[in-house]
């Protein structure tokens, strides 16, 4: 087992990275007291879901998109709203339906007459894309055609509309909710859309203990106050901040290997793989998976990026990747199930293996 700060192939770690990288210590530890207080307002709205709201931070100052699958009343919701209010962003809101139209989100062109000569102009009126953190609620009970114009603006955090592109407002992540267990009437995600996301993350009932509390606390009529803790331009700082941490040859190599991993027609594809996977992921997962482990580890207060942090948030990362096939489904094995068992068969990049990549 690596232990967390041991050097490895090709990088120098630490205090002197972060100099070489031109890494503030002051804005580092910021961004850590930044994640701790963000915990501390949540935490008088939510209960519990300690988790869910580390890996949404991390996907938030990773600069990546969030798909949040649960059973109704686990509160993603709420959860996502406490965090619009905590941090001092526009937020939006789109409730999914199967009659929402492509301009109901993006926005749409207008016939307006001016005043004074009488001429009249199409003016473009902005739709709820147009804000920083836009909550994409049920996006799956919405036709693909209106689903494809979220996701365009996710990608390329633009919209054209009669021949113009507006740029959407910066920082810009979506929140989407998905419900697992209710399929009729909705439209699931392709895979080509699903890969737009960063994160998927799925969202568990809570325990009794805070089952119990959340009836003791939600059931009086008591108001929480949330403290704005973060504006616009200090998250542009602190994402910037996040990709400017070093990661070392061995952590990326490690990334490479889980993601070739999932591959079932790669030759080091663990046999299981062969076995049960249809498609792997392509190289954006393995771009998330370095830029989600350079969070969650600036997040902490660590200048090293370790393979530690990136088996965190490999499930994250690669679950709604992987597609499993009909034999894997014939067995009850999901992609949960399929990623557990990769990140415990992949090891760490020798340095052989390191060798023979850079001089293929």
């Amino acid at each position: 087992m690596t232990q967390l700060g041991s050097p490895k192939i090709g990088s120098s770690l630490g205090s002197s990275a972060a100099a070489s990288a031109n890494i503030d210590p002051a804005a580092l530890e910021r961004l850590g007291e930044a994640r701790k207080t963000l915990r501390a307002q949540i935490g008088r709205v939510i209960i519990g879901q300690e988790q869910i709201i580390d890996d949404l931070l991390t996907a938030i100052f990773a600069r990546g998109h969030c798909l949040m699958v649960g059973v109704p009343g686990l509160a993603k919701n709420l959860m996502v709203q406490t965090i619009s209010r905590a941090i001092d962003l526009h937020f939006n809101r789109i409730q999914f339906t199967p009659d929402l139209m492509p301009a109901d989100i993006t926005g749409t062109e207008v016939i307006q007459q001016d005043p004074t000569t009488g001429e009249r102009k199409f003016k473009f009126v902005n739709g709820p894309v147009f804000a920083n953190i836009l909550l994409a609620d049920e996006i799956n009970r919405t036709p693909p055609k209106t689903q494809a114009a979220l996701l365009q603006a996710m990608q390329e955090q633009q919209v054209t509309s009669g021949g113009q592109t507006y740029d959407l407002p910066k920082p810009f992540f979506v929140l989407a909710t998905q419900n697992p267990i209710e399929q009729e009437g909705t439209y699931p995600l392709p895979e080509a859309q699903l890969d737009r996301f960063m994160f998927m993350i799925r969202v568990e009932y809570p325990t009794a203990a805070e089952e119990l509390a959340i009836a003791k606390a939600t059931t009086t009529d008591t108001e929480v106050n949330i403290d704005k803790v973060l504006r616009g331009q200090e998250i542009l700082a602190l994402q910037k901040m996040i990709r400017q941490v070093p990661i070392s040859d061995h952590v990326a190599m490690y990334c490479v290997k889980l993601g070739r991993a999932t591959r079932p027609k790669e030759p080091t594809a663990p046999d299981f793989i062969k076995e049960f996977v249809t498609w792997g992921v392509g190289p954006r997962a393995i771009q998330y998976l370095v830029l989600g482990a350079k969070a969650r580890a600036a997040l902490h207060g660590e200048y090293n990026v370790t393979v530690e942090h990136v088996k965190a948030v490999a499930p994250l990362v690669l679950r709604h990747r992987i597609i499993p096939n009909f034999h894997a489904e014939a067995q009850g094995i999901d992609s949960d199930n399929l990623v557990k068992r990769l990140v415990a068969a992949v090891t760490e990049p020798t340095p052989a293996e390191y060798d023979s990549l850079t001089k293929a």
